[in-house]
């Protein structure tokens, strides 16, 4: 039976859609039967505020030097955290990342004097940069995934008066300039922070 072009393209599809799925299953996706389906277990916020408290927990008995050993660490507990998940509770937490590693913004070793500073441009740097490169009056900085947002946000807290503003995806910000020779100089004073 001849069933034309059209069927062979919805198949090549359907073949693709399928391997997408079993991609993100693999990678720790889950798929809910209905939209309307509530977890089983404890509502979200709870597990935030769970995941936090041991975050802290972690931090304050042994020093953690980087957020994919932290990860590592977490995973142990029995908690699975992505990658922009673990940004976003650093950034929630303020916490501070000194020569030791992370720790507590709230007094603990190496973060006296900070605690209620959110951390510094250099400091969202180094944890989260990994290149940096101009086009025009635009500076591209490239991140770990999930870096882009706090590093940001910290270059938003900035202020410098050569950025326009920023626009963060998960692994990328986007820095607006006013011209080329501005974008220029913040390229150079970014480029500084990442290669200290």
């Amino acid at each position: 039976m001849n069933r034309g072009p059209g069927f062979r393209r919805l198949k090549k599809g359907l073949a693709y859609l399928c391997t997408i799925v079993v991609y993100l299953y693999k990678c720790g996706f889950r798929f809910q039967v209905s939209a309307f389906d509530l977890p089983a277990k404890e509502p979200l916020p709870e597990m935030n505020v769970q995941r936090l408290n041991v975050i802290r927990q972690v931090l304050a008995s042994t020093p953690v030097a980087s957020q994919d050993e932290l990860r590592r660490k977490l995973r142990r507990r029995g908690i699975h955290v992505t990658q922009a998940t673990l940004s976003r509770d650093i950034h929630e937490l303020r916490l501070f990342k000194g020569p030791r590693g992370y720790s507590l913004a709230n007094g603990t070793a190496g973060a006296a004097g900070e605690d209620d500073q959110p951390p510094s441009l250099n400091e969202m740097i180094d944890s989260f940069g990994l290149r940096v490169r101009r086009a025009m009056n635009q500076v591209v900085v490239g991140t770990v995934i999930g870096g882009a947002q706090p590093v940001a946000a910290a270059l938003d807290r900035e202020s410098w008066s050569e950025v326009i503003g920023t626009i963060a995806g998960d692994d990328t910000v986007l820095v607006v300039c006013q011209d080329a020779r501005l974008a220029g100089d913040v390229e150079a004073r970014l480029r500084k922070m990442l290669e200290s």
